[in-house]
């Protein structure tokens, strides 16, 4: 065995993944709607590309993202073509999920939506990326009743689909099923007829009585003086210190005491009494038995009277799978999920308030549910359907008019808003010699927030002093101009520097004694300091979405790196708020 060997799926093209491009995102203001600060974001857009776009600002910060790709069932949805080789569909996955990990908090939550056809591949992937001690549950989903199956020729029905979940990190818990205490079930109470007679078992003082010696009486109504009835069987006999105790003392004991015998063992369980009580067998050939257990303390002692319980993992949804294809106004056959599902999801695997994810937006159903249910929201959708059916689906969910889904449910009046962005086009293409070159349609907003993502700068333009678009800490910063750089032009940058503060230019063109001139400025060439960092000019890395028609757009000419428009601002300085493009970095 090789050293530090592990268990993995490999695949051809494995360990081959391209260096991507980090886009800036473009906001499309007549595609957004309502409040501009509600911070929910609408990208239209490759996913693999957008989630590169976000990994700066949003690393660590999602607690929940919920996708639902393509199966690679080799049928063709109407809005998404699905027939890929099995290799390519997990490399293209195994990708996406890696990004995808790295914006889940660390108390964050992943679910992926998934049928047989790649679902046990698709584990085993998950598992290699979250690690197997951070695969939490398999949620089992009935989409589909067996009279509605897909194809009348298929030799076993399609009816049930998965989602698997996983943690970011151990720590990190699910939104458990709660209830209010109720004592309904302490309604079981017991007399002691007789003293009975004593022994010893298992190391604990028992109390025996003989039928006859005691009365079991069930009421209509519980008390906090209740006890509960419990059949030993099954995983209980493991489960806890009574399941133990029968197991270990009284299982086979009616050959010594005889049938249908209470014992009452002191010194066990957590309840208000000192004791529980054990039945056995009550009839021959009988092997089962009963503990009565009392309310337990921390419930008598707690403020809090609500319980909890653990999460299923199968729900029969089959007839709001039946039901959501008009969900939102909008419909869209094949793949579409209903919003009890993602409320479900929601509601166990984020809280109000939290930023939810979904990367494969489709309709739009998890950023509908995410904002009846107060969750922030960001989806992301290839297609043109992102315009066609995300946009009027969540402007009618904002507005107020989208009563169906689960809108009455959490009795959703509206509110909210999103803003539209699409990625920027890649920072540099080639001329006709096949020369890097900028691309024309980045103007000076768009290059300087290029150049600072490009840099791992954050930018941020500042008002008063033009050469701070950008900073990586408090007192570093990053300056780009297309401009003639000279050597009087650094001296008068550097005069008004700060003493501790060091300075990043990425210039077109300079004079060559600017280089190296102060040790706490550097001056870089742009294209040429970008080449070999990622893969520039290719626009397209989706799960083989169908790309629908849009509007041809002219080609810049090759001998123009850049729109003449840079060259109209003398000092590079940044644009006013009016004039520059509204921005997503």
């Amino acid at each position: 065995m090789k050293p530090n060997q592990k268990l993995e799926l490999t695949w051809i093209g494995k360990g081959q993944e391209p260096k991507l491009e980090p886009r800036i995102l473009i906001e499309q203001p007549e595609y957004s709607y309502g409040d501009p600060d509600s911070g929910n974001m609408l990208i239209q857009g490759d996913n693999l590309l957008a989630l590169k776009a976000l990994e700066q600002e949003y690393a660590g910060k999602v607690k929940c993202i919920y996708i639902d790709p393509p199966y690679n069932t080799g049928s063709a949805f109407e809005h998404y073509d699905d027939n890929l080789e099995h290799s390519i569909w997990l490399n293209l996955m195994n990708q996406r999920i890696v990004f995808l990990r790295n914006l889940i908090s660390m108390d964050g939550f992943f679910c992926c939506h998934i049928d047989d056809s790649e679902g046990q591949y698709l584990k085993v992937l998950l598992d290699e990326i979250f690690g197997r001690k951070n695969y939490l549950t398999t949620l089992f989903v009935r989409v589909r009743y067996p009279d509605k199956t897909l194809k009348q020729d298929m030799d076993f029905h399609k009816e049930i689909e998965q989602v698997h979940v996983y943690r970011k990190e151990y720590g990190a818990k699910p939104n458990l099923n709660q209830s209010e205490l109720s004592f309904d079930k302490f309604c079981f109470f017991i007399s002691e007829l007789s003293q009975g007679k004593e022994v010893i078992l298992g190391g604990k003082r028992v109390v025996v009585f003989q039928k006859g010696e005691y009365v079991i009486e069930k009421k209509s109504e519980g008390n906090a003086f209740g006890l509960k009835e419990i059949w030993a069987t099954g995983s209980i006999l493991d489960g806890n210190s009574s399941g133990r105790f029968f197991r270990d003392n009284l299982t086979g004991r009616y050959e010594i005491d005889g049938l249908g015998v209470l014992y009452k063992v002191y010194g066990i369980g957590d309840d208000r009494y000192d004791y529980r009580y054990f039945t056995g067998p009550q009839r021959l050939g009988a092997t089962k038995g009963k503990y009565f257990q009392g309310v337990p303390v921390d419930n008598l002692n707690s403020e809090n009277k609500i319980t909890e319980q653990p999460i299923n993992n199968f729900y029969d949804l089959a007839s709001s799978f039946g039901n959501c294809r008009t969900e939102g106004g909008v419909g869209f056959r094949g793949g579409k999920k209903p919003e009890m599902l993602l409320s479900l999801i929601l509601r166990h695997f984020s809280n109000e308030g939290d930023l939810v994810l979904d990367s494969f937006l489709g309709s739009g159903t998890t950023a509908a549910v995410a904002q009846k249910m107060g969750r922030k929201w960001i989806g992301i959708e290839l297609g043109d359907h992102a315009k066609t059916h995300c946009v009027p689906r969540l402007k009618q969910v904002i507005a107020g008019s989208d009563q169906g889904g689960i809108s009455k449910a959490v009795e959703w009046q509206g509110g909210g808003g999103f803003k539209f962005y699409t990625l920027a086009p890649s920072l540099l293409n080639k001329d006709k010699y096949d020369n890097w070159i900028i691309s024309k349609e980045y103007n000076p907003d768009m290059l300087a927030a290029a150049m600072a993502k490009q840099s791992g700068f954050r930018y941020e333009p500042d008002g008063h002093v033009y050469w701070k678009q950008g900073r990586s800490s408090e007192k570093d910063y990053i300056y780009t101009t297309t401009q003639f750089m000279t050597v009087e032009m650094l001296e008068k940058i550097r005069e008004e520097m700060g003493p501790d503060e060091s300075l990043m230019i990425c210039a077109k063109i300079y004079q060559r004694e600017c280089e190296n001139r102060f040790p706490n400025i550097t001056v870089k060439k742009i294209p040429q300091m970008l080449l070999g960092k990622c893969e520039f000019g290719k626009e397209d890395y989706s799960l083989n979405i169908v790309n629908l028609p849009h509007d041809d757009v002219a080609a810049p000419s090759d001998d123009e790196a850049i729109d003449e428009r840079i060259d109209e601002n003398p000092g590079n300085e940044p644009a006013s708020q009016s004039a520059q493009t509204n921005l997503f970095y």
